[in-house]
């Protein structure tokens, strides 16, 4: 893929590389399509490749052994499946799969392994699980200490910021995931955000009304990943996430 300009792509983090090591990246790089329920990691087997989203949402979900899960985090725009293997990790007990259909630029692994040898592109990646470290934390965070309509204010703030339009397809089944409820639950917690004017829900579908009144909503469970992605990926900019009226323009979620 030897013609991909740095300035046409849109994952947020591969735009951040060091010109010489995108240059020795990019012929390596190849566009795949991403539809709903495709596989980047498989549990416990070897992650054979690494792929920088540009659009759609993936999802990075924890299994008990007895089949309960939960969704951990998604990833979107601002980063990469497959990220475990900067640490060193070949594989992991987490799966991630697409929940919201999209594309990306995938490698090999064991072609991307050699681009971490750039001092510059370690410290930008060990950055960016950092951000994933700390997004798991308030995840943790907000499940202990807020209830559950403030829990999924964030987590639809997270997903408005890496999907194009204030139009999010989300299902009943994924936001159960997502907050660890069962199915039937979710709808209650819908018509809480629906009566508060923040959000319109359809079937499959949530649409934003009022980003602000989401991130007065979630309180102190959102913002503190998203101030620290900022400061370490995106620059010394100091967004106010509370500022951002679509999530688009001016800051990008860890």
């Amino acid at each position: 893929m030897t013609e991909l300009q740095q300035r046409q792509v849109n994952n947020r983090l591969l735009r951040r590389f060091p010109e010489d090591a995108f240059e020795l990246l990019a012929p390596l790089l190849q566009p795949i399509e991403l539809p709903v329920n495709h596989s980047l990691v498989r549990p416990r087997q070897a992650i054979e490749h690494v792929c920088f989203i540009e659009s759609g949402l993936a999802s990075m979900v924890a299994e008990s052994a007895d089949g309960k899960s939960v969704e951990i985090r998604h990833i979107g725009r601002e980063g990469i499946a497959g990220y475990p293997v900067v640490l060193g990790v070949d594989r992991t007990p987490n799966k991630t799969f697409m929940q919201v259909p999209g594309h990306g630029l995938q490698v090999a692994t064991e072609d991307f392994l050699p681009i971490l040898d750039h001092p510059e592109v370690r410290q930008l990646l060990l950055r960016y699980v950092h951000t994933c470290e700390l997004q798991l934390a308030h995840s943790a965070l907000a499940a202990a200490k807020f209830n559950v309509h403030q829990r999924l204010a964030r987590w639809l703030l997270m997903c408005h910021v890496r999907i194009d339009g204030n139009h999010l397809p989300l299902t009943h089944d994924f936001l159960a995931l997502m907050l660890g409820i069962r199915r039937a639950g979710v709808t209650n917690e819908l018509h809480i955000l629906e009566g508060m004017h923040a959000i319109k829900s359809t079937r499959g579908n949530v649409r934003i009304l009022d980003r602000n009144k989401l991130i007065e909503i979630a309180g102190g469970s959102y913002g503190v990943p998203e101030q620290e992605y900022e400061r370490l990926i995106e620059g010394p900019r100091s967004v106010n996430p509370a500022a951002c009226l679509n999530g688009h323009d001016a800051i990008v979620l860890s």
